[in-house]
Formats: structure tokens, C-alpha cells, sequence
């Protein structure tokens, strides 16, 4: 593995903000991407109290050659969890929420149906959150994604994650153009802000990315954000290169010039890092 530059590295702070964090979570049996993917950010953001939900277990019916998460056969739904969710939301006093989940592919609407209901009850017990969802491509499923739209997140986020040309070796089961079909199916038939994201260092070049975020903005994609992909462990994907941080301000006047108004590039960028803030 690659030594990890400086301003790669990300001191580990616990304070009682973050223990309060956690202790909310271990309460409700909860799961959160940050843990999970081994987010960087994560001390940032439990000091913020905020956090962002994995719903529908912590492995993967996906094998991304890029992500921490395992794969292996999921357990089934836990019906309360969406109410489990809900009650962290308030317990935590968040203004903005962030729910994200494995890939189900296991389950005929790949767990839209469980978004929804997790939406819903967080509606039911905290109406003046902001909701703000990360989902998989669910296979580009019509029913799906109609269940998301009816189910009303404020921010619908399905990441790109990375240029067409390293699908096959980054995201074996996933497709390009689908997740720009899913993209492009919740803009059109609602008024959701929509939001992408992808990572850099797996070997693309800057006109690879220039065509994806052209192929973002083609589909009204609203917001963008790119970061550094820093490998998780020896059997992952090893990182070609470590972008500076003069070439991620390259970067944001690439975005700028293609059209993007709302976005965060940097090299700790995540998806959802700072989601509120992105908007305002």
C-alpha cells in the first residue's frame, strides 16, 4: 500500500461528543458508512453530531473493488429498523439526515421499499429534518425509483464513483450508463435535487473526468463531489495516483466550467461530507 501524504491524514479525536455518538448508535443497533467504509471524516462529523445511517445490514451483495464493506449472503430486513433510525435522528437533534445502504440485490426493489418506510417515520417523529438519501442503482428499476420519488427525500444521491473506462475493474456488477439512467429517471419526474459523486487516483486521466462530470451535467445532476480514493486495505485497488492539492483546484474549475454551482472537491471529500453546507 501506497504511503498516504499528509494532507491525507486525519488525527483520531474523541471527545464526548463522539462517544455520545456512538452510545446513540450501539442504543438503536445501528450501522453507519462512516465505521463501515472507514470514513476519514468521521471524528469531524461525530463532533457535529451527525453521522450517516447504513441501512439494510453492513455487507454487500456487490464486490467493489474499491469499498470496505464486505460482501457475503445479508441477513434478512429488520422491520424496525426505519423507526430505530428515526429515533437516532432525534435523539441526536440533527437538522440534515443522511441515509445510505448496501447493495441489496437480493430483494426484488433492492430495499426501495425500506428507504421509503425509514423516510417516513422519520417525517412521522422529526417533520423539519432534511432528508437526504444515498442509494444504490437498484438495477435501474422503474418501480423502484418510483417508490423513492412518492417517498419524498429532499437530496436523492447515487454515486458514479468513478469514469466509465474503470467500471469494469472498480464496479464489476455495476454500469455506467445506469446509474446516469437513474440519475436521470428521479430529475425527470420530480423535483428532488439530485446529487453524484466520484473518486479519483484509480487511474483515470483529467479527460475521463471531464466526460463524466459532462455526462453528470447532462442528466441534472445539481450537486457534485470528488475526492481521493485511498485504498482500505492489500486487497483492494491499489491507488495509481494521489492527486495534489493544486490539481483538486484543477478540478473545481473543471465543475465550475461544465456548469456545477453546488459542489465539495478536495482530497477528504466523501459524499455525504458537509451535505448541508454543499446547499447552503
Amino acid at each position: 500500500m501506497r504511503r498516504l501524504p499528509d494532507y491525507l491524514k486525519r488525527p483520531i479525536i474523541d471527545t464526548e461528543k463522539t462517544k455520545t455518538v456512538r452510545k446513540i448508535l450501539k442504543t438503536r443497533c445501528l450501522n453507519t458508512v462512516c465505521e463501515n467504509a472507514r470514513c476519514p471524516n468521521k471524528n469531524e462529523c461525530y463532533q457535529k453530531n451527525t453521522a450517516t445511517f447504513l441501512i439494510m445490514g453492513n455487507v454487500c451483495t456487490r464486490n467493489c473493488r474499491y469499498c470496505n464493506i464486505s460482501t457475503a449472503k445479508p441477513l434478512p430486513l429488520d422491520s424496525e429498523e426505519p423507526l430505530h433510525v428515526a429515533q437516532a435522528i432525534k435523539d441526536l437533534g440533527l437538522k440534515w439526515a443522511v441515509i445510505t445502504s448496501v447493495t441489496r440485490d437480493d430483494l426484488p426493489d433492492g430495499g426501495a421499499g425500506h428507504f421509503a418506510e425509514c423516510i417516513r417515520q422519520i417525517r412521522n417523529l422529526t417533520p423539519e429534518v432534511k432528508i437526504e438519501i444515498l442509494t444504490p442503482d437498484f438495477k435501474g428499476n422503474i418501480d423502484s425509483l418510483t417508490a423513492i420519488i412518492d417517498s419524498k427525500p429532499d437530496v436523492f444521491n447515487h454515486n458514479i464513483e468513478t469514469v466509465k473506462g474503470l467500471f469494469k475493474t472498480a464496479r464489476p456488477q455495476g454500469n455506467y450508463d445506469i446509474s446516469l439512467e437513474v440519475l436521470k429517471y428521479i430529475k425527470d419526474n420530480s423535483d428532488i435535487i439530485t446529487k453524484s459523486g466520484l473518486m479519483v487516483g484509480l487511474g483515470e486521466g483529467f479527460s475521463d473526468i471531464k466526460k463524466t462530470l459532462e455526462d453528470l451535467k447532462s442528466v441534472g445532476c445539481d450537486v457534485l463531489t470528488i475526492g481521493q480514493y485511498i485504498q482500505p486495505s492489500k486487497e483492494h485497488l491499489e491507488v495509481v495516483k494521489f492527486y495534489s492539492l493544486e490539481e483538486f483546484e484543477d478540478l473545481k474549475t473543471l465543475a465550475k466550467e461544465i456548469g456545477f454551482k453546488n459542489f465539495q472537491i478536495g482530497p477528504l471529500v466523501r459524499s455525504s461530507y458537509r451535505a448541508a453546507e454543499i446547499l447552503d
